[in-house]
């Protein structure tokens, strides 16, 4: 019975563990999560840039940014971005194809498990 209660508890302590799992929201906000490019002339690569601000009592620090595909490239804010201040993340399309387009940027925050999905929108014109 003393094991059962044990295991029990420690199986309690585990949820309840996990569902406090912090996701980007509860240390950033950002601006927008979808920028449109709007219509930019194949063979001319466009940027979007992403400001978020630090919300929580801690700095915060970027430890990935993987775009969705060879398509498209990323640069972010390298050092850790103290409470009240931005950080950056940019997404730069090479727009080598005509038509329409949705490309998405997985940004990884140090500490947190959760991603944080970026979005970038445009139509390629001739």
């Amino acid at each position: 019975m003393k094991h059962l209660i044990i295991a029990f508890v420690a199986m309690f302590a585990f949820t309840a563990v996990k569902s406090q799992a912090k996701k980007p929201t509860d240390i950033t906000k950002f601006a927008t999560e979808t920028v449109d490019l709007g219509k930019p002339k194949v063979g001319n690569p466009v940027t979007a840039t992403f400001t978020f601000t630090n919300t929580s009592k801690e700095d915060v620090v970027i430890e990935t940014v993987t775009p969705g595909c060879g398509c498209t490239k990323s640069d972010y804010t390298k050092e850790p971005i103290k409470p009240g201040k931005t950080g950056t993340i940019t997404a730069t399309y090479n727009a080598a194809t005509v038509g329409n387009f949705t490309k998405q940027v997985r940004v990884k925050f140090l500490g947190i498990d959760q991603e944080q999905v970026l979005t970038i929108t445009g139509q390629v014109q001739q």
